[in-house]
């Protein structure tokens, strides 16, 4: 099977799937779903393109391996913490700009667009699935770590918030733990996580295009869906605004006295 095949098939299989996310949300007037189905679309991706190869290299079973772990951590997580709340701000604003129109506008807009997105990101899950290199080197290894690395912050970071939130005072702001260091720990440990991806990818596909994977979705943390949008919603909250004048935003580093 061509490469351009390859990726075709798993175009498809994204398209399903967001289908039927998108009519799942339909049905509960809840598009913020569509949050909850972005870890688990690219456990899709990794499997389809995992089975459609019959060489089995030890790059794509760990690649696949660890995108699933991310992957479905990050959608069961988001699945209890929205459980039974009210739709995201998000999306309420959304629909509140849209006015007509709206499941339409939320299709192509929303659904349709973080397809295409995950796609995009998943070039080097792709790229490794599809080669055959079995030497598992220095580079993978690095990547295996860096990996671990993300995953941990990002999962630490998102417990010890789950914490606070539980026992938070009304505009209160988490300042402990990880968001000692980082205003955003699980955005950063969610891009660490994509640089491993990429070293193990690369070694095995040397395929630098692969690049636009973890390129991508940093890009989109720092400036577009993760931190900026957080950002904003605390603007006017003074204490936050004291906490941002001493907190990295993004690399964790120690606060500023």
């Amino acid at each position: 099977m061509s490469f351009l095949n390859y990726y075709l098939t798993a175009i498809l299989g994204v398209f399903l799937y967001m289908v039927i996310i998108f009519f799942i949300a339909k049905s509960k007037d809840k598009y913020s779903i569509v949050d909850i189905g972005w870890g688990p679309g690219f456990v899709l991706i990794a499997w389809i393109t995992f089975l459609l190869e019959s060489n089995f290299g030890i790059h794509s079973l760990l690649t696949t391996i660890l995108i699933t772990i991310w992957g479905m951590r990050l959608g069961v997580y988001l699945y209890v913490r929205n459980a039974g709340k009210p739709e995201d701000y998000r999306y309420v604003n959304m629909k509140k700009g849209w006015k007509t129109n709206i499941p339409t506008k939320a299709f192509f807009q929303v659904f349709m667009l973080q397809g295409f997105l995950m796609l995009l990101i998943s070039y080097a899950i792709i790229s490794v699935n599809y080669s055959s290199a079995s030497d598992f080197g220095v580079l993978a290894f690095i990547g295996l770590i860096l990996w671990i690395f993300g995953f941990l912050f990002e999962s630490i970071g998102d417990m010890q918030l789950k914490k606070f939130v539980r026992n938070k005072k009304p505009g209160e702001v988490m300042k402990t733990g990880l968001w000692k260091y980082t205003r955003h720990p699980n955005y950063f440990g969610e891009s660490v996580q994509w640089w491993g991806i990429f070293l193990i990818s690369i070694e095995s596909s040397k395929d630098f295009f692969t690049l636009i994977t973890p390129v991508v979705i940093t890009y989109l943390l720092l400036f577009v869906s993760g931190v900026p949008l957080l950002e904003k919603k605390y603007k006017d909250n003074p204490d936050f605004q004291e906490y941002a004048s001493k907190t990295s935003i993004f690399f964790p580093w120690f606060p500023k006295r």
